[in-house]
């Protein structure tokens, strides 16, 4: 996604929208931020309660398109 795109997206298209991280316009983008969340969270960079909300929200992105 270009950054054109990201700045285009509502914050409510983000995983974490307070820092604009893992968009998921679709479900393409939805199932992307599933596995870069769980690598962030096997890294470290992530808590679980951080992680849990980012796949809630990528499950109800990935349902909705469906």
């Amino acid at each position: 996604m270009s950054a054109a795109g990201r700045k285009r997206l509502p914050k409510a298209d983000f995983g974490e929208p307070g820092e604009r991280k893992y968009p998921m316009p679709d479900w393409q983008h939805a199932a992307a931020a599933k596995s870069r969340a769980r690598q962030m969270l096997n890294r470290g960079k992530l808590s679980r309660s951080e992680y849990d909300a980012i796949v809630a929200r990528a499950n109800r992105v990935m349902a909705r398109s469906q």
